[in-house]
């Protein structure tokens, strides 16, 4: 099939055979083959100049060695190396090429402490391991020595504690498998290091204790599990982690929706479909499953996922992966993201090494899975609710924080996060339509330079709702309290300020593109707005008479999933005293709140003491608030 601009032709491919994932595999290899094809030195793939916390070259060995991730699993098909000569000639020469001290495409022998090639050296030993018997097997012992030496430098240096630490594993792993010296115990001190991050239902932390976001399923979960199904690992170590994978299924499924959706969530979204990449390797390195899930469940959870991905706008003209999210972004890129990072998302294919007999290809793929409604995850802590029929996924949060990532306040600590919705990443702080502040609360002292929630005094994450504490100046204090009530939730702010502050608070962003079907929907509610789009309805409704709503528009490239959007938002001036305010925000995937007439139906909320009941359609809920005083 010839292939169009932007790889549209992925977006019909159906994903229910080997063939089929072959297809898209190839479809997505095949523009950056033709990039690499033209390249001055070998083991590079330049596909833009954009800045990286490491230099420019780095992120083209970078770009070549994420490839690799897809290139494993494709040759790791002998009848791909007959039918693909040139891209395997390309592949294997530039490897020889990038690890030999006496060509000028070396890849260096002056690696520094936390140097970025150690991550990429988890690609080139994955590749070896996939592909054994017709590259590595066929080497020359100088050849194969100057591979093991140039990745043999990660013992020499500072490694950081987290995830980068199972790539050293890896690569020790297979130093030991290949015979060339005996590093397991240094594959075993790797591990007791990670395994001290371990909290439960499969979550460890990523090396700092409130960072819990998809570094654990597509890095402590997926190298582990990769590091096992490619080496038969056997011991105590490797039975631990399978252990640890089963504990996991249950917790990860429900980030997931039933349209194909995960759940959009801290850093590192330019990942993609990394976000399957723990159902591939489960399948992969066979894990048992626990009680009440089955193979074609997870070949269900991972090959929708792809779907639903193919579906979104992540190419460019040319077929190639930019910066971004559901479209090309760079507002939103960590300052490790280079250019071809994005290619990481390829090592969610390792489930086509599989062999054609393996069950995965056999088993029937389940046609839909089965969300619990609402379902705590304290040690992500959140709480995640599903709609009626799992095509809307939201996790309400408080406590998470990351330090040192770009937009940091924006990927973990807003109140609610959305597989339909998305989140937003301000463009700048002077103006609200920087901000794009859907889902949090800002302030500020005059009318400019907003600030939102950046570290929680205390939190809490119960049963039935989401408390957190803030302080954003010394004599101002704000408790949050979020209550889920799918497809509403309930917000209440006490606020204690000792001086003057503008606040603002928005609901769900949705697309605003001038397109037919999105409109504001007519209703006699008093101080309260509702957009419907094609994805759905948000809506914001201000109980409290110190805040005003409207319906805003942030600047453009802000929101993960639509270029322009519009956004409810209620704002007003706080003098000092003290405040009790309530709203009520609807993010309506399915139009739940929709009578037989497509009017709103609103509920009704009432706080007595520290009780909140939400009456809806005659039935009543009473949350008490344990921290309201």
């Amino acid at each position: 099939m010839a292939r169009k601009l932007f790889n549209e032709q992925i977006k019909q491919n159906p994903l229910r055979s080997k063939a089929d994932i072959k297809s898209a595999l190839v479809d997505i290899l095949a523009p950056a083959m033709h990039v690499l094809d033209q390249q001055k030195l070998k083991g590079r793939f330049r596909i833009s100049d954009s800045g990286a916390v490491y230099v420019q070259d780095k992120t083209e060995i970078e770009g070549f060695m994420r490839l690799l991730w897809g290139l494993g699993p494709f040759f790791s098909n002998r009848e791909n190396i007959s039918e693909y000569p040139d891209w395997y000639e390309m592949t294997t020469q530039s490897i020889i090429a990038g690890v030999d001290p006496g060509s000028p495409s070396y890849w260096g022998g002056n690696l520094g402490d936390y140097d970025q090639m150690f991550v990429e050296m988890g690609a080139l030993t994955a590749f070896l391991y996939e592909t054994k018997t017709d590259f590595w097997d066929n080497l020359s012992y100088v050849k194969q020595k100057q591979i093991v030496e140039w990745m043999d430098q990660v013992n020499d240096h500072v490694v950081p504690k987290t995830n980068w630490l199972f790539f050293k594993a890896m690569v020790n792993k297979f130093i030991t498998d290949s015979g060339f010296d005996d590093h397991y115990q240094l594959v075993l001190d790797d591990y007791a290091i990670t395994n001290k991050h371990y909290l439960d239902h499969g979550w460890s932390y990523d090396g700092y204790e409130n960072q819990i976001d998809n570094y654990i399923p597509f890095a402590y979960q997926f190298f582990t599990l990769l590091t096992v199904g490619l080496t038969d690992w056997q011991d105590d170590q490797a039975k631990l982690l399978k252990e640890r994978a089963q504990a996991f299924v249950p917790s990860y499924a429900n980030w997931f929706a039933a349209d194909g959706a995960a759940l959009p969530y801290g850093r590192s979204l330019d990942y993609r479909f990394a976000q399957a990449a723990f159902w591939a390797v489960a399948a992969y390195a066979h894990i048992e499953l626990p009680s009440g899930y089955e193979l074609g469940d997870v070949k269900h959870l991972l090959l929708n996922n792809l779907r639903w991905w193919f579906r979104q706008n992540i190419f460019t003209t040319d077929g190639l992966i930019p910066i971004g999210y559901a479209y090309p972004n760079m507002n939103f890129a960590e300052g490790y993201n280079g250019p071809a990072s994005a290619y990481w998302a390829l090592k969610t294919f390792i489930f086509y090494a599989l062999p054609d007999d393996d069950p995965f290809w056999q088993v029937k793929e389940s046609e839909k899975l089965k969300f619990e409604p609402r379902k705590k995850q304290s040690e992500p802590r959140m709480l995640v609710v599903h709609s009626k029929t799992g095509q809307e996924v939201q996790a309400f949060t408080a406590g998470q924080h990351s330090h040192e990532h770009a937009h940091g306040e924006a990927k973990y600590e807003k109140y609610v996060y959305s597989s339909t919705f998305g989140f937003s990443t301000p463009k700048g702080s002077v103006l609200l339509k920087q901000g794009a502040f859907d889902n949090t609360l800002a302030v500020s002292e005059t009318e400019n330079f907003w600030q939102t929630a950046f570290k929680y005094e205390h939190y809490a994450i119960h049963d039935d709702y989401v408390y957190s504490d803030w302080k954003p100046w010394s004599d101002v204090e704000i408790k949050n309290y979020v209550i889920p009530q799918m497809p509403w939730h309930i917000r209440i702010h006490q606020i204690n300020t000792r001086r003057t502050i503008n606040v603002a608070e928005g609901g769900f962003a949705a697309p605003d593109y001038g397109i037919p079907g999105q409109q504001v929907l007519d209703t006699d509610v008093k101080n309260a707005v509702f957009y419907q789009t094609e994805v759905g309805i948000t809506g914001l409704v201000g109980l409290s008479e110190e805040l005003k709503v409207a319906l805003t528009e942030p600047e453009p490239n802000t929101n993960l999933y639509f270029p322009k959007t519009k956004i409810p938002l209620q704002t007003g001036v706080l003098k000092p005293g003290e405040y009790t305010l309530i709203s009520l925000y609807l993010g309506d995937r399915e139009l739940e709140s929709l009578d037989e007439r497509e009017q709103i139906v609103l509920p009704e909320i009432s706080l007595n003491g520290n009780q909140v009941s939400f009456t809806l359609d005659g039935n009543t809920t009473k949350i008490t608030l344990e921290e309201f005083r």
